[in-house]
């Protein structure tokens, strides 16, 4: 399971961990599980609309998390390198294996305001009457309703780990007035607890939206720091289209050079991330001396 592990030393005091009282211990019951998963909820939601966070970078490091938990829940054992690999290494067209395939849909899922359309696109094979279904879920508050989703969902279909914790994530952030996904409690969730049902369920999703979060705060705490030191190198950048560029690290988990060749060309892009990677504004992320990509 993909565990993020930032450095949070320079981001505002607004954006520090989790308050222990939330955190510390699992939750014994119901109403406990509620009220510390509404707290979390409630940072969050503080996150959400705070200017300096990379909104859409946010959600794409945190679906490559959920894409490697799903992976898990699959049998399989890539890690977060070997599905990066296998996305954005991949000639367009071919098909970039099942790891892939599950990271493709997370990528996909966060990337688009909430609607029936946007998680069928992401989700190919699932019905958009099910996706209607799912999204207009009754409970109590919003992990329930969200509970109840990857509940209805696995009765149907067993091996649906993937759509099923889509879609609950869907649930909850539609629930909390969120045009996007942020994987939640798909990063919390162990594979045993999938099979749970009822209050069971119920109580595991709780503690798993507290364990989410608990990634999710620090991560956007680092990505504020990162993106403000991306921002700041900005003015020492001379190639053409290097604004266009910085835009495109600030919203996407990486980039292959090849992803800049639209308004460069292929030796300016590399010498543009190199440049970069020199100012110490985005990172070289798989150690290689060819296929490189980069990231904030």
């Amino acid at each position: 399971m993909m565990k993020i592990r930032p450095d949070t030393s320079d981001a505002p005091i607004l954006l520090g961990p989790l308050p222990g009282w939330i955190t510390t211990g699992p939750a014994e019951n119901l109403e406990d599980a509620a009220f510390r998963s509404g707290a979390a909820l409630a940072c969050l939601h503080m996150i959400s609309g705070h200017e300096a966070v990379p909104q859409a970078l946010w959600r794409a490091r945190l679906a490559l998390a959920a894409a490697e938990v799903c992976v898990g829940f699959s049998g399989r054992r890539e890690d977060g390198r070997a599905l990066r690999d296998a996305v954005h290494l991949t000639r367009p067209g071919d098909h970039p294996g099942p790891a892939g395939a599950i990271f493709g849909q997370w990528s996909r899922a966060v990337a688009r305001r909430i609607s029936v359309a946007a998680l069928g696109k992401a989700m190919h094979g699932v019905s958009a009457e099910r996706i209607a279904l799912c999204l207009d879920a009754m409970g109590s508050n919003p992990v329930d309703r969200a509970a109840g989703v990857i509940e209805a969902v696995l009765a149907d279909l067993p091996r649906a780990e993937t759509v099923a914790l889509i879609l609950a994530d869907a649930v909850l952030a539609k629930s909390v007035a969120r045009e996007h996904i942020l994987p939640l409690i798909s990063l919390g969730l162990k594979p045993r607890e999938l099979r749970l049902r009822g209050d069971a369920l119920r109580l595991a999703c709780h503690r798993a939206v507290v364990a989410g979060a608990a990634q999710a705060v620090p991560l956007a705490a680092d990505l504020i720091r990162r993106a403000a030191r991306l921002q700041a190198v900005v003015p020492k950048l001379r190639a053409k289209g290097a604004d266009r560029a910085v835009d495109l690290f600030l919203t996407r988990d990486v980039l292959a050079p090849g992803a800049l060749v639209g308004f460069m060309s292929d030796r300016a892009a590399r010498r543009l991330c190199d440049r970069l990677v020199d100012l110490g504004a985005v990172r070289e992320l798989t150690g290689r001396d060819s296929f490189r990509l980069y990231g904030v």
